[in-house]
């Protein structure tokens, strides 16, 4: 008989038929709270031979220097999972003698990826990407998935108009979102917002209400938290259709029945050079090439021939984001400062959003530089993202942060806040000067419609 040793300078342990193997494979999970903690309940929670040691954290503030909770980990974890920043990885790898790192976040470019991956061979350990075969959790309801090519292509008015139709037709529908525990995590293990009192009990940050305010104002219930069976189990007794909401362009959680994907033309190119979302855009059923009322026409068609030329088969929906003022404040000959999606125009690179075209538009004599009155963290956030112009990312992912997020605004010598975000800043702040809310909706063009899709997949 052969043997075999794995030289580790590990334990030694038997398994089976006399064969020898090195003991616990030791796992480092790098992460940004969301796909991180899925990952590890749902392929490393309960292997006997691997031993998570540490997760990293990035993209998202003050999330770093915590711990996953025993209470979540298991009981092959009785101390939690310690979460380090992940500039700390070359130690880390060293330290904790990791054999295998899983990187397990989203909207990142090819090289970045590569250059991490890099850094984990060079140091000895495997580099992972965990494929969606055993990363998706199989529901007993009609499961829609929305994801996308990048963060701020336009998921969240997708995952509207998809419900707007669905109830239309009678449907019961829930929405899960794509996890957000930037809080105390085992407080946030399944999360149901149907009222905005639930806002304020589960302590959500800015990000959060960007997601679920739209929702709550038109009766459709939103799950979200950090168990995804559990929360899968729950909502699926509310619903007869279950709409995946996601984030960034991460892959989904929950193996769809129908898989649409959101393309953006304002970044043409991305669609192949950022990971996970060309992993999407491959599995995709439907793509929806949204913005084409704002991209340049050669720039919507260079997204379609991408998509074309990696998922022929997939229906492509063509899509316009026609923005409104929610009310009535002037903006015209105004000087205003506008305030947009934090993801989409931080790690989302994005250099424009709906609040600077609609002061734009609606004639601000001024874009006011937000810049020099940065205090806290959002100066910090500005350094860390140069590309930001004339912008104010709506960043609030903790008391502090949303504090500083206010000061901010308010010490801006301007006359009116244009604000892009979904979210009602009045809920969340005491702003000294009045604001400009902007909509934005998803305007199918022509046909195949999302509608059209919806009957052809039989769901309405």
């Amino acid at each position: 008989m052969r043997f075999g040793f794995t030289l580790t300078g590990k334990a030694i342990r038997p398994l089976g038929f006399g064969g020898l193997v090195a003991d616990l494979r030791n796992v480092l999970i790098m992460g940004a709270a969301g796909r991180d903690f899925f990952n590890f309940l749902v392929r490393f929670k309960d292997d006997p031979a691997v031993r998570v040691q540490a997760f990293t954290a990035t993209q998202i503030p003050g999330i770093e220097s915590r711990k996953f909770p025993a209470s979540l980990a298991g009981p092959s974890y009785p101390d939690g999972i310690p979460i380090f920043p992940e500039e700390d990885l070359p130690a880390l790898i060293k330290r904790l003698d990791i054999d295998e790192i899983v990187f397990s976040y989203s909207d990142v470019d090819y090289s970045y990826i590569m250059h991490r991956a890099s850094l984990a061979n060079a140091l000895g350990a495997d580099f992972v990407l965990l494929g969606t075969r055993d990363t998706m959790l199989k529901a007993n309801v009609p499961v829609i998935a929305v994801t996308a090519v990048r963060t701020g292509s336009g998921k969240s008015q997708t995952t509207r108009r998809l419900a707007q139709i669905l109830l239309a037709h009678g449907k019961k529908v829930v929405v899960v979102r794509h996890p957000m525990p930037y809080g105390e995590l085992a407080e946030q293990a399944l999360e149901r917002f149907a009222t905005y009192e639930d806002l304020d009990k589960y302590k959500t940050t800015i990000e959060e209400r960007e997601e679920y305010e739209p929702h709550i104002e038109k009766g459709i219930v939103v799950f979200a938290g950090i168990d995804y069976l559990r929360i899968l189990r729950e909502a699926e007794k509310e619903c007869e259709v279950l709409i995946w909401d996601g984030g960034n362009n991460d892959t989904p959680f929950y193996k769809p029945d129908l898989h649409i994907v959101v393309a953006d033309p304002l970044r043409p190119g991305h669609e192949l050079s950022y990971y996970p979302g060309e992993t999407n855009l491959r599995m995709a059923d439907v793509i929806v090439v949204n913005k084409v009322d704002s991209a340049k026409p050669e720039d919507v068609e260079v997204v379609k021939r991408n998509a074309q030329s990696v998922n022929p088969d997939a229906v492509v929906v063509e899509a316009g984001s026609p923005i409104s003022l929610a009310d009535q404040e002037p903006i015209r000959n105004k000087r205003a400062l506008v305030i947009e999606d934090g993801p989409s125009i931080t790690h989302g690179g994005m250099l424009t959003g709906a609040a600077t075209i609609a002061a734009q538009r609606f004639g601000a004599s001024e874009i006011v530089d937000p810049h020099p009155y940065a205090v806290g963290s959002i100066k910090t956030t500005f350094k860390k993202y140069p590309h930001i112009g004339k912008m104010l990312p709506a960043m609030g992912y903790g008391p502090k942060q949303i504090k500083e997020l206010e000061e901010t605004i308010n010490a801006v010598p301007c006359d009116v806040v244009v604000s892009g975000t979904p979210v009602d800043l009045g809920r969340v702040l005491k702003v000294n000067k009045p604001v400009a809310h902007v909509r934005y909706e998803l305007d199918e063009i022509g046909h195949p419609n999302l509608e059209d899709v919806l009957r052809e997949w039989k769901l309405v």
